[in-house]
């Protein structure tokens, strides 16, 4: 990180607090503005995303997907020999991207003239900002605009309190030296599903535990039963419509009852419990009260263009609330520097920002879900397409999954997409592009696609949907 100044105080254009993808973007989108921007992060630069989010989370899942492809060599004529998993290399391996990341961020920032100032920021009112270095040393940075980029922390729930040691929430999961033979995960939505599959394929015995009728609740009701029956198919068990009662820790591990409604209780047993039931706004100790800016379930309060309901001060990302991304985080810090520098820039569109899971198979997906559209008034065609039909998901040995393309029936338009399969986080690009733009399902069946990618399923499924109309 670099080196702070030895003034006590100092002025700026913009101050940001807070490094992880919105508040590093925001503070280089800035300066490309030629603003003085000063960026404080009380941790390492990357914030959560960087350290312990995305980026690790990725890793790991990248070795176990190596594992999990190691063990059926013979299929592709590769003969080896016994292979196994070493789960403190791979955390070694991730923890190396984290770092690299996180000083790629440094060499940004750095580059940028962005002065990054190590320290816990607290507002003071008007233009200030009191940042206090670990040493207990304080001092004063004035801003004429102020953006909070602070992120989000892990939601508790009562009787489900974390330890670090038995009952663990994902930033533990990341560390852990060594496989567990057990594991219950609370919680199937991203967070829970990457770390369920990840551990799963490492070796433990995993059982996901969701409150909601399905795992992933937001996403179509397709790819959630799809998902659901790729991972009981590799041995992890999924109850939804499910909670935990009666949590008990020994030094063994962890017990509880399983309650379904209409079922008798079910006694889980575990080494590990692991809580992914979703954040909220890391607001606490900010003054944001002081400073006038209002706060609501958890979350800072903002207009479409991120202003709070102080004078000169934004909010950006997860402490905005909405949905809980790193790459929604980045589109609102651009918003955000626009409206301060004077321009108009386009408010963000949440139904076009792309949501993935990174398990395997994953899950990708952009705009209206076909309930959604119907519910908003709209007339469906759908066009579906298998990636078992696709010569290069054949080539490659990944059958599961399936691309599901939602248009308006009045006019062609899509509205939204929807994948599961083999990284088919890779193929949301062009879904979202189709969706801001407007494109028909003509438009995409006549647009080309190379052959053999498995973007042609993409392709596919538009020519399904025209085939439907008759």
């Amino acid at each position: 990180m670099q080196q702070q100044s030895d003034t006590p105080s100092a002025q700026f254009d913009l101050a940001v607090i807070g490094s992880g993808p919105g508040g590093y973007e925001a503070s280089l989108h800035a300066a490309r503005h030629g603003l003085k921007v000063c960026l404080v992060e009380k941790a390492a630069l990357g914030g959560v995303c960087v350290n312990w989010g995305c980026i690790p989370t990725k890793a790991l899942l990248r070795s176990a997907e190596v594992y999990d492809l190691a063990q059926n060599p013979a299929n592709f004529g590769v003969n080896v020999g016994e292979v196994s998993f070493d789960l403190a290399q791979a955390v070694k391996r991730s923890r190396n991207v984290a770092l690299k990341s996180s000083k790629g961020v440094e060499f940004m920032l750095k580059k940028a003239k962005v002065e990054v100032w190590a320290g816990e920021a607290v507002l003071t009112g008007g233009a200030g900002v009191t940042v206090t270095a670990q040493d207990g040393s304080a001092r004063l940075l004035e801003a004429r605009n102020i953006i909070v980029a602070t992120g989000s922390k892990q939601r508790v729930i009562p009787g489900l309190e974390p330890d670090g040691k038995k009952i663990i929430t994902s930033r533990e999961a990341l560390i852990l030296k060594e496989v567990p033979a057990s594991m219950i995960v609370v919680g199937g939505g991203a967070i829970g599903v990457e770390m369920a599959w990840f551990y799963a394929k490492a070796g433990a015995q995993v059982t996901i535990v969701e409150l909601m009728p399905r795992i992933l609740p937001a996403e179509e009701a397709e790819v959630s039963e799809a998902l659901k029956r790729s991972f009981e198919k590799a041995g992890i068990a999924v109850h939804c419509g499910a909670k935990l009662d009666r949590v008990a820790v020994s030094e063994s591990g962890v017990s509880a009852e399983l309650i379904v409604e209409g079922a008798e209780p079910q006694k889980l047993e575990a080494t590990l419990l692991l809580v992914a039931v979703g954040v909220s706004g890391a607001i606490d100790e900010l003054g944001l009260e002081a400073a006038g800016v209002e706060t609501e379930r958890g979350f800072i309060r903002t207009d479409e263009l991120c202003h709070t309901s102080a004078p000169g001060i934004y909010a950006i990302g997860d402490v905005r609330g909405g949905m809980l991304l790193a790459h929604k985080a980045s589109a609102e810090a651009a918003i955000a520097v626009e409206a301060i520098v004077g321009k108009s820039p386009e408010p963000l569109s949440e139904p076009l920002i792309p949501r993935c899971v990174y398990a395997q198979p994953s899950v990708a997906s952009v705009g209206l879900t076909e309930e959604a559209a119907i519910k908003a008034g709209y007339q469906v065609l759908v066009g579906r397409s298998q990636f078992a039909a696709s010569g290069k998901a054949n080539a490659f040995g990944q059958l599961e999954g399936f691309v599901k393309l939602v248009f308006d029936a009045t006019n062609g338009k899509m509205l939204g997409g929807h994948l599961i399969g083999h990284d088919a986080v890779e193929l949301i690009g062009e879904l979202g592009l189709a969706c801001r733009l407007g494109v028909t399902a003509e438009g995409l069946a006549s647009t080309i696609h190379a052959h053999p990618t498995l973007s042609e399923t993409v392709k596919e499924a538009a020519f399904a949907a025209l085939q439907s109309m008759g």
